[in-house]
Order: structure tokens, then sequence, then C-alpha cells
């Protein structure tokens, strides 16, 4: 074993330096790490240069026109803003604008914003798989094919549905060299094997025979769309914020890429959840990732959609202070989300909601001391005052559901209790301080991580915290520390104080 006995400042500078070998040489008694070894020393090892955009296979940076193998997932109601993905996409890094939750014209807007700004750039958009409201998935589509987005982050789909194909086989292309082109690009959000399985194979057949037959494609892109997978890339999703199976990434990781062998060796597939400092960046990238995604470190950031107060107190988390609670979206299916758990009274209340939803046939079962508890404490106003408002909002966008509510009151209360969980959300990206006690914050343990790795150092301000730079830091970090790797099992033992990557200022 080899234990360089010199200045650690030295030491480090040097390992830092990443355009530049690093050789660790004898000279006499001293031990030492150098760029340029002298003539008379002992070679003990060497690393060479690490570029940041070769941590993996290039062919996630070719498609998507970026510089660097990283994503800045979806967060949905436009957490993940224009402004945010503007400034990954000019950094050279790959962003998706949070779509999800929000109404078609928001959508169309933000569209006609990113692909004015961002011409010739890369960049992505969110498509999330809406059961509860398919109209949503229908529109969201239209306005991707309307503008020419050509790739989407496709989330929370269980299986290949009408629209999400649609959008794969519009932007179907012969090619003289592959024989077909997809001009639009899935990268699939997935955390089961049987879910990857749907996006490693060709879209389905019946599927794609009945958007043909209904002159929603042509007989060509029916053809095109079943000779490729319907996937590009394949984000394997961990224990993330908001949606979430809290698969471990060593476990799941490893199993998409076996799979992606077997069935569509061309597919790329990316790591995310957990994803919060170099040390798992890097890690990712040598279990064999091709490119890595970031989500809750992102929301922490200036330019991201929620407020400054929560910025503010995403800064303080660590990584035991999530937890999770019901979703909004899939309330009745008993779906849950990882959310924060410090700093609000939210996953409490949202776990009582759904067990009183389990237990009552409807709000008017419910005990007097349960009904003053909604009232006062979550609805904040009595059930028949919040009723009118989810009633208007039922009639103008689902009035099929409000006709359904008035004859079944499980779901009149399922309604009601979404209402509460929909608007929880809202108030914390607006910075509603009247009801901070109720904020849902989507959150993942990597931003526990991610503040303990920055504590002590500018990034740990929340004013200070802007997304490019924060990607760059954490490629920069999982490069040095492949440099590290290479080092150690070539027999180095590195002082304590060069075994983590510290921020560095971006010059």
């Amino acid at each position: 074993m080899i234990l360089p006995r010199t200045d650690t400042q030295d030491v480090y500078r040097v390992l830092s330096q990443l355009d530049e070998p690093c050789y660790i040489v004898r000279s006499g008694e001293r031990i030492t790490a150098t760029h340029r070894p002298p003539i008379d020393a002992e070679l003990l090892a060497a690393a060479g240069p690490v570029a940041l955009g070769r941590l993996a296979v290039p062919g996630f940076t070719q498609r998507h026109q970026v510089r660097y193998p990283y994503m800045a997932g979806s967060m949905a109601g436009g957490i993940s803003s224009v402004d945010l993905v503007l400034a990954l996409a000019r950094g050279g890094h790959l962003a998706s604008f949070g779509a999800a939750g929000l109404p078609p014209a928001r959508i169309e807007d933000a569209v006609r914003q990113l692909s004015r700004q961002l011409d010739g750039k890369g960049w992505a958009a969110n498509l999330i798989h809406s059961p509860m409201a398919p109209g949503a998935e229908r529109d969201t589509v239209d306005i991707y094919l309307r503008h020419q987005v050509r790739c989407i982050e496709a989330s929370a789909f269980v299986q290949a549905t009408p629209d999400l194909v649609r959008y794969r086989a519009v932007g179907m292309r012969p090619d003289p060299h592959t024989g077909v082109r997809a001009l639009n690009r899935v990268i699939a959000k997935v955390s089961r094997t049987e879910t990857a399985e749907i996006f490693l194979r060709p879209a389905p057949a019946d599927v794609v025979a009945d958007l043909e037959a209904t002159g929603q494609i042509t007989a060509e892109q029916a053809r095109w769309v079943q000779q490729v997978p319907l996937a590009d890339d394949i984000t394997v999703e961990a224990d993330s914020a908001g949606h979430t199976d809290r698969r471990p990434l060593l476990c799941a990781l490893p199993l998409l890429m076996r799979l992606r062998d077997q069935l569509a060796p061309g597919v790329g597939i990316g790591a995310a959840g957990g994803i919060g400092t170099p040390h798992a960046a890097y890690a990712a990238f040598a279990l064999g990732a091709s490119y890595v995604v970031t989500g809750s470190v992102n929301q922490a950031c200036v330019e991201s959609g929620t407020s400054p107060a929560v910025r503010e107190l995403l800064a303080t988390v660590g990584t035991a202070d999530c937890t999770m609670a019901p979703a909004g979206d899939m309330f009745e299916m008993g779906v849950d989300v990882q959310v924060l758990q410090r700093g609000t009274m939210f996953p409490g209340r949202a776990s009582w909601l759904y067990r009183l939803y389990l237990d009552h046939a409807g709000v008017e079962d419910l005990r007097p001391r349960d009904r003053e508890r909604l009232e006062t404490q979550v609805l904040r106003g009595s059930v028949a005052h919040t009723w009118e408002a989810v009633s208007a909002y039922l009639a103008e966008h689902q009035p099929q559901e409000l006709r359904r509510a008035a004859t079944d009151p499980k779901l009149r209360m399922a309604l009601l209790f979404r209402w509460y969980l929909g608007l929880s959300s809202r108030w914390a990206t607006q910075g509603d301080t009247t009801r901070a006690a109720d904020y849902q914050i989507w959150c993942g343990p990597a931003m526990g991580a991610f503040n303990a790795w920055t504590s002590g150092t500018p990034l740990a301000g929340s004013r200070n915290r802007r997304a490019a730079e924060i990607a760059h830091q954490l490629l920069r970090g999982a490069a040095y520390h492949s440099r590290i790797s290479a080092l150690r099992l070539a027999g180095v033992h590195l002082p304590a104080s060069c075994s983590e990557y510290r921020p560095q200022p971006v010059h």
C-alpha cells in the first residue's frame, strides 16, 4: 500500500486538475503526486485526464445534442421551470420542463419560449400518464406535436398508451443508413423491469393498428414505429422525490441494464434517485449508467419554479427528513409520493385523510370530532363551502366526474380530499404563508446528502444554488472520484483529506 508523504493540499490540487494527467511518484524518501514526474523519479501509479463528457458512453450526448451525460428530470407543476431548462441547456445539459399538472395554455407558452430560445440545443418536456384524466395526456401530445418538441420524458406509464405511441410514430422518418429514424425521442422513467420491457420493445401492434385505422398516423409511420424500441433511453428511478417505489439503485440499475442488453442494446440506461453528491454520481457511472438524472437538488436552485420559502427549507434538509404520503393524482388507488417531512404537517394530514377514505362511505359518515378537525385544520372552511369550489372546477374541466359524484358519496369524499392534496403543492410553489404548515414538497434523500456535501461552502446558501453550476460540480466530482478509484486500484492509499471532492469556483 502506497501512502503519499507530502503536503495534502498539494496532492489534492494535483488530483483535482482533471484535464491534466496525474502521476504518483517516489523521489528518494518522498512520495508525491505530480502532473509531470521528474526524470529520476520512480513511477508508482498513473491516471490520465478525465473529460466530463466521457464519464459514460457517448450515445446519450449524441442523441440529445448535449455536451454532458447529465439530465435534470422533470418536476411537476412547473417546478422544473422554463428558466431552469434554459440554464441547464445553455450549460450543455439536458433538462425536462415540468409540464405535469399544468393547464394546456401554460404548457404551450413554455414550449414556445423554449423552442425560440434553445434553437439547436437539446431539451425535453414531460409527458405524464394520466389515467384519471386521459384528456390531459392527449392535449399535451397535441401541443408537443404542434410545436415539434423533439424529446419527451415519459413518466408514470405502466402501458404504451395511444397518445404516447402517436407521439413516437408521427416523428418516424426513413433513413438511408439505419432504415428508420425517430425524430421524436422518448426518455422513459421506470422503476420496474416489467415496465422497462414495454419501452425496450416496439409499440404494441394493436395500439399502432388503431391509430392507423383512425387516421392519426400514416401507414408508413405505423410500419416504421414497429421497427424500433418505444424509447431511446430509460431512466431507472430509485429512491427519488415524488412518485417512487424507493428501490435501491444498486439492485435496479444492473437488472435493467441486463434486460436492455437482451432486448435492445442501443437504448441508453440512466440512473435517477439519490443522485445528490459526486460519490453518488460516480457510483452510477461506475455501474454502467449512460447518464445520471437529478431532481431534488434542482428544486433547491434559484431557477426552479418553487417559492423562496421552499428553497430555504430545502437547504436545511437531512437525509432522514423525507417520508411517504398519499398522492393526489392517484389517491383512491393508494399510491404514495415521497415528500419532505421537516417543517410541514402535510404528510400526517394527508395520511389521515386516506385513512378516513378507507374507513368511511362518505364525508357524511365521519364522526363529529373528525369532521371538525377536517374543517378547521385541513380544509379551513366548511365541507359545503369547499365542495362548491370543487364542483366549480369539475364543471369546467371534468363534468362527467361531477355527474358521477352526485350519486357516489365515496367519490365525493375522494374529490374533496384530492382538493387539499392538489392545492398543497401549489401553496408551496406559490409560497402561501397562510398555508405554510400544509406545504407538499416533493423531496428525496438526495437533498439531505447534497446539503451535507456542500456544508461550509458557498453552495450551502439557497441563494447561491444555480442549476448549471451544481450540474458542473457534480460531474467534476464524479470525474474526481473516478480518478481516486483508479489510483486506489493501483495500490495508492490517499490521505483522508483527499478522499472527498470539494466544490470549486466555476471559471
